[in-house]
């Protein structure tokens, strides 16, 4: 296996050394590699990214977590033993090189290392440091571990999420998520600053954590609570901010997801598809913040409906008034979806288990097809990029003898 292919795509020739785990800072990461960025990713020898030990469902039993295969394509798997001296000189020779850092390693272990956004503005300015913790600093829970569920509650997304009584967890990682984005985006916002307005100094650091993303992830809920002093009820597979809009169970058994965004599209929903004049006209539902006040009336009139009628039926009648709608899917029909396949939305993904199938990156760009490189295995390209450095196999050798990096990769 090798590293991404050399110049594709329009971040060719940017180089990031990365010391991550889990998803967050992954997955800034790999969007970036996404886009044609060298990806230096530092682990520990002793298991590496923790988010590799996660599952073993990949090309399985004893196959690849799949956490780490969504967050990591494209990289290249260096070991290094930043507590020896020797490999913490590796890392900042490696950083000599870089045009930026991304970490998200514990409160305060990027300091401890001497690698902090102040030491990297001495030692190597010329790199973005990207420094990712779960609550920022400053504050009286800075010093707590984050991950991914325990932010979303802090923040109340798993408060609007869920029922009433039965709040839960939204299923994807939004908050790691979310956060790698923005990691992404700042970078690419200062490298296209380093080129339109150079300044003198050390590079700009960014900060960013999960908490203050998820903050801004929850700005309608935030923002409607600040003025209206309401805590809004979570409605499941529905909206409080929009009625009607939810899922309803159809007579052959599936469930279709129906939605309005404004009155006019009510209109249609009541007289068009329902056949409920009656509830076109009544005042009670003249306007949006009237409808969300009697949305149980509403539900129970197009629930009534849709059990019955066949789910296709109910698309083709909602698709011709011009209703927004789908079909509710469970992840094993996502895997299958014809729409996918018919957008030529998988490619094959190599991987230290064999070749995989995994979708594109979202962005459809003209004349560029982004390269989605090789998963790598731990320690996979310590050699080569170390041999970049002027490192000799006999270094190499004395290196792994003191622990420094680590075991040769053999697949």
């Amino acid at each position: 296996m090798t590293g991404p292919t050399p110049g594709a795509g329009p971040l060719a020739g940017v180089t990031v050394v990365a010391m991550e785990q889990a998803v967050a800072a992954p997955m800034c990461t790999r969007v970036l590699a996404d886009f044609g960025a060298r990806i230096i990713k530092v682990e520990n020898p002793n298991g590496g990214d923790f988010a590799r030990a996660y599952d073993d469902v990949v090309n399985g039993p004893g196959g690849l977590a799949a956490h780490f295969v969504w967050c990591n394509r494209g990289k290249e798997s260096v070991t290094l033993n930043t507590k020896s001296p020797a490999g913490l000189e590796i890392l900042h020779r490696l950083l000599d090189r870089a045009d930026a850092f991304v970490s998200n390693l514990a409160p305060g272990a990027t300091a401890r290392l001497g690698i902090s956004s102040a030491d990297l503005a001495v030692r190597h300015p010329q790199v973005i440091p990207v420094e990712i913790d779960g609550y920022g600093p400053g504050g009286p829970i800075s010093h707590k571990r984050a991950y991914d569920l325990l932010v979303q509650a802090e923040s109340g997304s798993c408060a609007v999420t869920g029922y009433p009584g039965m709040p839960a967890k939204p299923g994807p990682a939004m908050a790691d998520f979310s956060t790698g984005l923005y990691a992404a985006i700042s970078i690419l916002a200062l490298l296209y600053g380093r080129v339109r307005r150079p300044v003198p100094g050390p590079a700009p650091h960014v900060e960013l954590s999960l908490f203050d993303v998820m903050t801004d992830v929850m700005g309608y809920a935030l923002t409607y609570t600040q003025h209206s002093g309401i805590d809004q009820e979570p409605l499941g597979v529905g909206s409080p901010a929009v009625a009607p809009y939810g899922a309803f169970p159809t007579r052959d058994g599936q469930t279709v997801v129906l939605g309005t965004t404004n009155d006019r599209e009510w209109q249609r929903v009541a007289r068009e598809i329902i056949d409920r004049p009656d509830l076109a006209d009544d005042p009670r539902f003249a306007t949006n913040p009237d409808r969300c006040k009697h949305r149980g009336i509403l539900e129970e009139a197009i629930g009534t409906w849709c059990a019955q009628h066949d789910l296709v039926e109910i698309q083709q009648i909602a698709d011709t008034a011009g209703i927004g709608n789908s079909r509710y899917n469970k992840p094993s029909e996502v895997v299958v979806h014809p729409h996918l396949a018919a957008r030529d939305r998988w490619r094959t993904v190599a991987t230290p288990k064999g070749d995989i199938e995994a979708l594109r990156p979202p962005p459809v760009i003209s004349d560029f097809e982004q390269p989605m490189g090789a998963i790598p295995g731990l320690g996979e390209h310590t050699d080569t990029v170390l041999t970049e450095l002027g490192i000799t196999a006999e270094e190499l050798a004395r290196l792994r003898a003191d622990g420094a990096i680590g075991p040769a990769y053999h697949g």
